[in-house]
């Protein structure tokens, strides 16, 4: 599953993007200091939008921790969305990329390293939840599904990303999870080999 996601979009971008997907944003924290990063890492603060009063059309934009502790303190940064509907804590997490990994290829010792994208957009959502405890304060995680045929080859369960027009009704809790939650068609999300540094596209190889 995701460990390790991507974001080197500028925040005036993401603001224009969600405004033309009919979701206003307010920074309730101040602008959110979202420098380009190529490896989000499990513990790392990132952004995310979260709803915003109940209100269907308003998102916050704040920075919050990925993951929370799970039993035996291990991170949760990962989340089983089947059977469940979420009917708080709903939030989009923002990414341009996300990250597989498989094992090494002939005469490596580093496992491989494959970046997905999204067709036709710079950047996307992943769907998400969020939490706050007296201990760990405010954390996220990302929901995860079956995987669809972009994710299978490289892994038995995936993150879920949001198709646009999904966006306002994942911040919509009145909206069914299983309405909103699903994979994408088979090449929505393309793949290159970032480790080892060859490129190489849509398959294992």
């Amino acid at each position: 599953m995701c460990n390790d996601y991507k974001l080197e979009l500028d925040i005036a971008s993401i603001v224009q993007d969600f405004s033309e997907s009919k979701i206003k944003i307010r920074m309730p924290e101040g602008t959110p200091n979202v420098a380009a990063r190529e490896d989000i890492k499990i513990g790392d603060i990132a952004p995310i939008v979260r709803g915003a009063n109940g209100k269907r059309s308003l998102g916050e934009l704040v920075n919050r921790k990925w993951s929370w502790p799970g039993q035996g303190g291990k991170p949760v940064y990962n989340f089983r969305s089947e059977g469940r509907q979420f009917a708080s804590g709903r939030c989009l997490i923002l990414a341009d990329g996300f990250y597989e990994f498989t094992d090494p290829m002939p005469s490596q010792s580093r496992k491989t390293k494959w970046l997905f994208t999204m067709k036709d957009h710079d950047w996307f959502c992943i769907a998400g939840i969020w939490r706050s405890d007296s201990k760990f304060g405010e954390a996220f995680t990302m929901l995860t599904t079956e995987p669809g045929d972009d994710i299978a080859p490289y892994h038995h369960r995936q993150i879920i990303p949001l198709p646009r027009k999904r966006w306002v009704d994942w911040l919509d809790a009145t909206v069914p999870a299983q309405d909103v939650l699903g994979v994408l068609p088979k090449g929505s999300l393309p793949v290159t080999r970032v480790f080892p540094p060859e490129a190489a596209q849509g398959t294992l190889v």
